[in-house]
């Protein structure tokens, strides 16, 4: 695969990661985090506003691959 095509879907995958992961982790906190007290909101969003780095890494890595010669 091309680079700049693999840069392209790696780009609008994190795109969509990001949507994504937004939209659940913020659905999480309302559904769970109600009266919780103020330090559990903290450590929720701390962890959570992290833990989509790790599959972005990993896109970013994909991409990032060098191309393979042609023979």
């Amino acid at each position: 695969m091309p680079p700049r095509l693999r840069k392209l879907i790696g780009t609008i995958l994190i795109i969509i990661l990001v949507l994504v992961y937004a939209l659940v982790a913020t659905t999480i906190a309302s559904l769970t985090l109600g009266t919780s007290p103020w330090w559990v909101h903290m450590l929720y969003f701390l962890f959570s506003g992290l833990l989509w780095i790790l599959p972005a890494m990993l896109i970013i890595k994909w991409m990032e691959k060098p191309a393979k010669p042609r023979e």
